[in-house]
């Protein structure tokens, strides 16, 4: 992967990929969102999907809802299909859901406790913790709130 990763709106037939990818990896599986709530999140009103290609061949995506919290872009989702993961994929789709909304001045994203990867990922990007949901989704875990300034 590389220079070479395009980043675009999702095509009707990527929503079935991004679902698959979205049932088959952490935090979602822990999480425990089957196939079918992974295809309703995907095509929630007020959402809007971006794929990630590499050689017209879909890597990952992220899903944001642009007024998703306090009117602000929330990222819902972010997913990096197995066979594309550490080669700076998931970094691409964060930095594209950045610079898409940056007119808007904030973006949010919650991670969960046990995703320290992805905490990784963020913390590098500059979101900084601004809040806590305790057994917000699993018992025993947390949701965490991030923000960063994009203005």
């Amino acid at each position: 992967m590389g220079t070479s990763i395009r980043i675009a709106a999702a095509a009707l037939d990527d929503y079935e990929w991004c679902a698959r990818v979205m049932a088959s990896t952490e935090p979602w599986m822990t999480l425990g969102r089957e196939l079918a709530e992974c295809r309703a999140a995907l095509v929630r009103p007020g959402s809007e999907l971006f794929v990630a290609r590499e050689k017209d061949l879909p890597a990952g995506f992220v899903l944001v809802a642009p007024y998703g919290l306090a009117g602000s872009p929330y990222i819902a989702s972010i997913a990096v299909a197995a066979e594309a993961r550490g080669q700076g994929v998931g970094s691409r789709l964060l930095h594209f859901a950045e610079e898409h909304f940056a007119g808007r001045g904030h973006i949010f994203l919650l991670v969960s406790s046990f995703n320290h990867r992805a905490q990784d990922l963020y913390r590098r990007s500059g979101y900084e913790f601004i809040g806590e949901l305790r057994d917000y989704v699993v018992i025993g875990q947390s949701e965490f709130i991030l923000h960063k300034r994009i203005s």
